[in-house]
């Protein structure tokens, strides 16, 4: 098997993360909320709720909701130690109230910008169903950070499906909305 290094901040390739690495994990985090945030500020509250056929009925309320209950489910493991992606909130408030959905991410943001690196750090226990066979989730062992970087990762897969939506109905969307970080690395490097 190949061994790929891990290159830090500083371009040490000893495998270990750079120092700055749960900063810029942070940082992506509340990034990801902001850019929420501007599109909740470009958005009518009709358009954020109005099922769309092309897309199985979904809304940008339900995606929306859906990605930020996934951050909701961190912050209780603050507390408990279990991030348990099955037993979200699922608000329809959040689903169906632009101002909820605003007022509720702007809690989440104030709540990341409280943590400092080393509760990335912090060891949680994860439940998340993964197949309907076994009725039963698996509880997987993990960290806070890694965990925080799947919900931003999670959360861009549903701003994508925003993005569909959204241009179906020939509604604004903030510049690289529902892009992921790698791909606009990427096309980057292939712009030269």
């Amino acid at each position: 098997m190949t061994h790929i290094a891990n290159k830090g901040p500083a371009g040490d390739s000893t495998g270990q993360a750079g120092q700055a690495d749960p900063r810029r994990l942070l940082a992506a985090a509340l990034g990801f909320l902001q850019q929420g945030l501007d599109l909740l500020d470009q958005l009518e509250p009709e358009s954020y709720s109005r099922p769309h056929p092309a897309v199985y009925e979904a809304s940008i309320g339900g995606h929306y909701r859906h990605g930020l209950d996934h951050f909701v489910s961190l912050l209780r493991a603050m507390e408990s130690g279990l991030v348990d992606y099955d037993r979200r909130d699922r608000d329809p408030r959040v689903e169906q109230e632009l101002e909820t959905a605003q007022s509720s991410t702007r809690i989440v943001r104030s709540e990341l910008q409280r943590w400092d690196s080393s509760v990335l750090e912090r060891e949680v226990r994860v439940r998340c169903s993964v197949s309907d066979c076994n009725p039963e989730p698996p509880l997987t062992r993990s960290t806070l950070g890694r965990e925080l970087a799947y919900a931003i990762t999670h959360g861009i897969h549903h701003y994508a499906m925003i993005g569909v939506i959204a241009r179906l109905e020939d509604l604004p969307l903030p510049a690289g909305f529902g892009v992921a970080p790698s791909t606009t690395l990427h096309r980057r490097a292939l712009a030269g």
